[in-house]
């Protein structure tokens, strides 16, 4: 019983272990330390009835290679920093921009990425309160705060996303619900607004705002029941998808305002979700510990992933690991380099989403395809998966695939692909348009009705619609227009509770509750044992609190817990040679000197001229490059 009792203790605190490094088929991930950014004083945070702790990054362009900049907030406070990442230590001491809100807290950001200068960014914030602020962190104005009054919106800002392609449209989620599309240049209104119906249809309703004079928001969106926790826009911007706590997925055609598809949870509420590099899939998780991966052009679950022990509260794609080859029946000749030069160059993100686009193209050879994804969850892991092709195409014989995800400077081949190979004997791939396949004879194989009916749908739109809904979708769009900042907004302004008679009788949406024992086993809903199971290529304890944040850069992952800590992972190959030449020099300095006489040189040893070579060679290569 003793000893028992202490393997099980045993394999406890080894279960507990907070991991600083991890290694995949490419390589070893690396946490550095000296790049965790947080509060400047470092004081421990009571993260006990805070919202969740977000980041975001936008590269300012400003010609001294150290472009990249970082918001985060932590409890009521926001802050702007310059990322150095892998590259220099984290100053804490000087932040950009420092904000501490009263009556409400931060809840999510989001930078314009086509404004950006190094003079001048422009920054939107939620709230709790439900309002939205745009800010100019390196200005430190306040440039407008929209749902001032609340008269929009008095519910929890769950995510703020600035529309692809435009200097002025962003949308706005929030627990109610409800999404608001606004434009910076209109005003809100001193009332609240009335609304007209403009678009109705399974869960959902999109109502224009009814005034004389153009104000926000533009668009009213009703989606689902619950709260509406996280909505992502598609590559090319088309496309929105939107998860909810009634635990639907549902893909919206954004400027037409059609529902292209949808998926229901194997349980409980959806908290997050992206799309693939090519648009071609989406992953999605939630209350179930599944993350799910739904193809966007079938609108179907394709498989469903397990490796988390609670909630997942961030997905997302690693762009610069996913892999795509052409393939040929010569096998690949030369060295390691040159297939490195081949497939992972320094414009990967761009060359990876072109090349996924061949994978339907009739006049390309085959392409052989891996994504890479992440997640993390409250069970405070990191997990990694890869969705390879055995998977996507569990009809298409694999005779000629050839999936890698070696990317950062490897040092090796990589091995099998990951996750699990259930294998197939069909002879046809399943899309729209094909007959259904034949019924598979494993128990893990795709569902046998795998084309939804929600993803049918007519190109013909009413011109009415059509065109009321492009007049406010693609409204401003490019249009570079001088932007007037009002600096009569308080920067830390505190917002009480303003009750108003809503006139909005329009919000009564059919809403009617799907229920689970029918939807599970459709293709709305799998159940577990029709479509893969994935597992992790790793599933790591890297964080004392849940995580928060996973964002895939090129030379390193950035993640984040609620407790404001924002860890830096180094990938493969990314640590810089000085670093560890700065750590050597260290090394030496402790090394006791051979007796030598006066004014003579300590001879150094063999390793530090040697990394000294190398650190040099290194410098050569980037330059190079």
């Amino acid at each position: 019983m003793l000893l028992s009792k202490m393997a099980a203790e045993g394999g406890g605190k080894e279960m507990n272990e907070i991991k600083t490094q991890f290694t995949t088929r490419e390589g070893l991930y690396k946490l550095l330390s000296h790049s965790e950014y947080s509060r400047p004083n470092r004081v421990p945070f009571n993260s006990q009835g805070s919202n969740p702790v977000r980041v975001s990054f936008v590269n300012v362009n400003d010609q001294s290679g150290n472009g990249d900049r970082l918001c985060f907030n932590v409890g009521r406070e926001l802050y702007f920093y310059i990322y150095k990442g892998v590259r220099k230590a984290a100053d804490l001491s000087k932040p950009i921009d420092k904000r501490i809100y009263k009556g409400t807290q931060p809840t999510c950001h989001d930078f314009n990425h086509l404004t950006a200068t190094a003079e001048s960014v422009s920054l939107l914030v939620g709230f709790s309160a439900g309002q939205v602020q745009l800010i100019d962190p390196i200005k430190k104005e306040t440039s407008k705060l929209f749902n001032e009054e609340r008269l929009i919106d008095k519910s929890r800002v769950t995510c703020v996303k600035w529309v692809p392609g435009s200097e002025s449209l962003f949308l706005v989620a929030h627990s109610s619900g409800n999404m608001y599309l606004y434009n910076v240049e209109h005003t809100c209104g001193t009332t609240a607004p009335h609304y007209q119906l403009l678009k109705q249809g399974e869960s959902f309703a999109v109502h224009t705002c009814k005034s004389k004079s153009t104000r926000n928001p533009l668009l009213k969106w009703t989606v689902g029941e619950g709260a509406l926790n996280e909505f992502a826009f598609s590559p090319d911007g088309k496309f929105l998808a939107c998860v909810s706590q009634d635990g639907f997925l549902r893909v919206f055609n954004f400027d037409s305002v059609e529902l292209h598809g949808t998926m229901k949870s194997y349980f409980g509420g959806l908290l997050c979700v992206c799309w693939s590099p090519d648009g071609k899939y989406i992953v999605t998780g939630g209350e179930d510990d599944l993350v799910t991966v739904w193809s966007f052009v079938d609108c179907r679950v394709i498989a469903r992933g397990h490796g988390h022990k609670s909630w997942v509260s961030v997905v997302a794609f690693d762009p610069y690991t996913t892999s795509v080859e052409e393939s040929d029946p010569m096998e690949f000749s030369g060295s390691d380099e040159d297939f490195q030069d081949l497939h992972f160059g320094r414009d990967r993100a761009n060359s990876t989403q072109s090349r996924l686009s061949k994978r339907n193209s009739t006049d390309s050879r085959p392409v052989s395809v891996t994504y890479r994804f992440g997640s993390v969850g409250q069970d405070t892991q990191l997990c990694l998966w890869d969705l390879t092709e055995d998977i996507l195409f569990p009809h298409q014989p694999l005779s000629r695939a050839r999936t890698h995800t070696n990317v950062m400077n490897a040092t090796s081949p990589p091995a099998g692909s990951g996750g699990t190979n259930p294998g197939s004997n069909g002879n046809s791939i399943t899309t729209p348009g094909n007959s259904v396949p034949p019924p598979l004879p494993r128990s893990n194989s795709l569902p046998h009705s795998a084309v939804s009916n929600a993803g049918s749908k007519s190109s013909v739109m009413d011109g009415a619609i059509a065109s009321g809904v492009s007049k406010f979708a693609t409204l401003s769009l490019h249009d570079r227009k001088e932007r007037h900042h009002e600096k009569d907004h308080k920067r830390n302004h505190s917002m009480g509770h303003i009750s108003s008679k809503s006139s909005d009788k329009l919000n009564l949406v059919t809403k009617t509750k799907t229920d689970p024992a029918k939807t599970l086993g459709t293709p709305l809903c799998p159940r577990m044992e029709d479509v893969p199971l994935l597992e992790p290529l790793i599933c790591k304890k890297i964080a004392h609190e849940r995580l928060t944040v996973l964002i895939f850069l090129e030379d390193c992952i950035v993640t984040a817990c609620q407790e404001g800590f924002i860890c830096t992972w180094a990938r493969p190959g990314k640590v810089l040679l000085q670093t560890e030449l700065q750590d050597l020099q260290k090394q030496l300095k402790k090394t006791p000197n051979h007796k030598t006489t006066t004014q003579q040189t300590p001879k150094k040893p063999k390793w530090y001229l040697d990394m000294q070579i190398k650190f040099s060679l290194n410098l050569v290569v980037r330059e190079a490059m």
